[in-house]
């Protein structure tokens, strides 16, 4: 049944790899993007927030264009649509911001139309158009997310994040396409760096199961992806192999980056770890946002709104870029 009066959805951004987990682990996490869709006579997009300059408001945006697939995988007709999308996620940083923005399309359009799909055909299609099922399975399902893909079925396993677990975020003010961070990476690697990753990535899932934190900073490591983009982000690498001296279990690049990510007891102050890394960013020529930021446990979510209530989540100052 068509949902006239609009759905309003929130979905949480997301880091993937974690360290060793390249493409097959992601965490989400409490930056959210909403998505407000309801039928229309014509197709428009409005966009709220300087995170979003740029984007396409007609029908060649990714929203809209996802919609229609999620129409025509429940066979229903193809209808215009009403669009709002407000977004605290930054661009081409390294925090999902495409992941939400698919995982919020597909969730608001299948609700809209009175939810015939399974999560798992969302998260199928979700994995098909990101080619990867890490951030877009944190996305839609929250926690911690341990996922594989065959290129047609997604499967994950999710793992509610412990309550003592924080993280501390850099995100340089640059951007990077994660096509350009994935030019950089081998097509082979070695017997010894699979093994090392395999391994790695083994424990690292074990450790967050169950809180064995002092495991993070030797499992985090990595040796098939973080190595090779660490030239595109002047001090990632001393970032990364100092942050446990300045209070972190662990830390990683998030996704393809820049933004680094590292891991904390959220019930300890982490000035001293926020001071490093806005340093160590700085003595490199980075300028970053450096703060913390909780995991999410919560997936993405149609709330008992219509589409307009979205103009509630949206602060004031951006309410006129519409």
């Amino acid at each position: 049944m068509l949902q006239q009066q609009g759905v309003l959805v929130k979905v949480p951004a997301s880091t993937a790899n974690l360290g060793p987990g390249f493409d097959s682990l992601g965490m989400a996490l409490s930056l959210h993007l909403w998505v407000g869709m309801k039928p229309a006579e014509r197709t428009q997009v409005r966009l709220h927030g300087p995170e979003l300059t740029g984007i396409p408001t007609d029908e060649t945006n990714l929203i809209v264009q996802i919609a229609k697939r999620v129409f025509d995988e429940a066979g229903v007709p193809i209808i215009p649509l009403d669009v709002d999308v407000y977004s605290e996620i930054p661009l081409t940083r390294g925090l999902g911001s495409s992941a939400s923005a698919i995982v919020g399309a597909l969730v608001a359009a299948n609700a809209l139309i009175g939810h015939p799909l399974s999560q798992q055909r969302l998260f199928d299609m979700a994995t098909t158009i990101e080619r990867h099922p890490d951030n877009v399975g944190a996305s839609l399902y929250g926690g911690i997310i341990v996922a594989a893909w065959d290129g047609q079925q997604a499967n994950a396993i999710r793992v509610e994040p412990h309550k003592a677990l924080g993280t501390v975020v850099a995100i340089p003010r640059f951007h990077l396409e994660t096509k350009a961070a994935r030019h950089v990476l081998p097509r082979q690697v070695s017997m010894a760096d699979a093994v090392y990753n395999i391994s790695r990535s083994s424990l690292l899932v074990a450790a967050l199961c169950t809180g064995d934190f002092a495991q993070l900073s030797f499992a985090m490591k990595d040796k098939l992806h973080q190595p090779y983009r660490a030239p595109l982000i002047p001090g990632m690498s001393k970032l990364l192999e100092e942050a446990v001296q300045h209070g972190a279990y662990g830390a990683a690049l998030s996704g393809a980056g820049p933004t680094l990510i590292a891991f904390t007891n959220k019930e300890q102050e982490p000035l001293a770890l926020v001071m490093f890394m806005r340093e160590t960013l700085v003595q490199h020529g980075v300028e970053a946002d450096v703060f913390q930021l909780l995991p999410c446990s919560e997936g993405a979510l149609c709330l008992n709104a219509a589409a307009e209530e979205i103009k509630s989540v949206i602060p004031s100052t951006y309410k006129e870029h519409g």
